[in-house]
């Protein structure tokens, strides 16, 4: 019988050897590399800590976050905040509690040190993004929401997990419905034509996340269907709209079609953004799930059918989800993509987002000159990240608990 025998304590010189001095070249590289990486994190840290100049940034935080929205309806951001903490609580109780039926769960078998330590390894980006944000703030009300945020989804966490199972479609359906309802809530008060910062940029992207979804799942579904006018109108689309760059197309629907259509019928500029980023995302998306479905064995579909299954129950029940399942990193690349490209909609349209307001501070009396440019443009770097990084490590997460490329 073989016993384990450790490391000795010179494993580490050994790992360097092998891994970053195996030979004169490797080290070469190695001395290189870590001397530009040393030589890029002090100027980082520097910029950040000592020569940043960020009271740019400080007295302009409300523009950057929420722009032009009415101090009396700010707390109508705190309500969708709030609210959106504690659905998504909801959820993730209804999810866990699922896992613990199904014996999946990896969270039970967790002290509650190591729980917290999860959590942390999750959101930490997220946490260091809110906590830069809240350092900046002049006046406790942000503060405050992000506190009554947090124990919202606390106490939806725990509400989730108790809930019996006959209401978990309506915790689903209450998912679903939340980014509609919290939008027309905001929306209620000033209309979305009139937001700016990054909150616009927010709004394009969850609601083309959600439209172009769907969209994209029955596009895909349409290019592989028997049926010749669907499958070419399918194709013709996709194609079309992969051909074109998606500034072009915003050009186009903010200039050329008031060409086709009167004036007083045209949308507003931030619908026809939306419905620009939901067609064009579709599209991209189309094309991964088809990816997924081409990857499935044909041996399913047939299995079904020998059981009895109409083709629409075979679809969706057993052939879509699992090309979802295999695509999820590339269906969360486009979105984050997507969350990216709304700055876009700034520069093609002259929606006022977040990168647009980094210029218009610039220009600010009291900084006009300055010479600013690294410091906005570093802010607005860190919310992006902050975003897709999240939406990053959740899919990885996703993945792992799906078993996506293991089985």
């Amino acid at each position: 019988m073989s016993r384990f025998v450790a490391e000795p304590s010179g494993g580490a010189i050994r790992w360097l050897r092998r891994n970053l001095f195996r030979n004169p070249i490797d080290g070469a590289v190695t001395v290189v590399g870590g001397v530009v990486a040393a030589w890029v994190i002090w100027r980082l840290v520097r910029f950040v800590l000592v020569t940043g100049r960020w009271e740019i940034v400080e007295v302009n935080l409300r523009l950057f976050m929420y722009g032009r929205y009415p101090e009396v309806h700010v707390l109508r951001l705190s309500v969708a905040v709030v609210v959106a903490a504690l659905v998504g609580g909801l959820v993730a109780g209804v999810v866990h509690s699922r896992q613990v039926r199904a014996g999946t769960s990896t969270v039970e078998r967790m002290t509650p040190a190591r729980r917290l330590l999860d959590l942390l390894e999750r959101f930490w980006p997220l946490g260091i993004g809110i906590g830069i944000i809240l350092s900046m703030t002049r006046t406790p009300g942000p503060t405050v929401t992000v506190a009554v945020a947090v124990i919202a989804a606390v106490l939806g966490r725990i509400a989730g997990g108790v809930l019996p199972r006959r209401l978990h479609p309506v915790v689903a359906i209450a998912a679903v419905a939340t980014p509609f309802v919290l939008i027309w809530y905001l929306a209620d008060a000033v209309g979305w034509n009139d937001w700016t910062g990054m909150m616009l940029n927010v709004f394009l992207a969850v609601s083309s996340i959600l439209l172009c979804f769907p969209f994209g799942v029955l596009l895909a579904l349409g290019r592989r269907s028997r049926l010749p006018l669907l499958r070419g109108m399918c194709t013709t689309l996709i194609e079309l709209v992969r051909g074109a760059p998606l500034y072009v197309l915003l050009l186009m629907a903010n200039v050329a079609l008031g060409f086709f259509v009167p004036q007083e019928l045209a949308p507003g500029k931030v619908v026809r953004a939306i419905v620009v980023f939901t067609i064009f995302t579709a599209a991209y998306v189309a094309e991964i799930v088809r990816g997924g479905l081409q990857s499935l064995p044909s041996g399913q579909e047939e299995a079904a059918k020998a059981l009895g299954l109409s083709p629409t129950r075979i679809t969706f029940l057993i052939v879509v989800p699992q090309a979802l399942r295999n695509v999820i990193p590339a269906e969360v690349g486009q979105f984050i993509s997507l969350f990216k490209d709304t700055t876009l909609a700034g520069a093609a349209m002259g929606l006022f987002e977040v990168l647009r307001v980094s210029e218009a501070v610039r220009a600010q009396p009291e900084f006009a000159g300055q010479n600013l440019l690294p410091e906005t443009l570093g802010f607005v770097a860190l919310l992006f990240w902050v975003g897709s990084y999240t939406m990053s490590r959740e899919s990885q997460r996703v993945e792992r608990k799906l078993g996506v490329g293991q089985r």
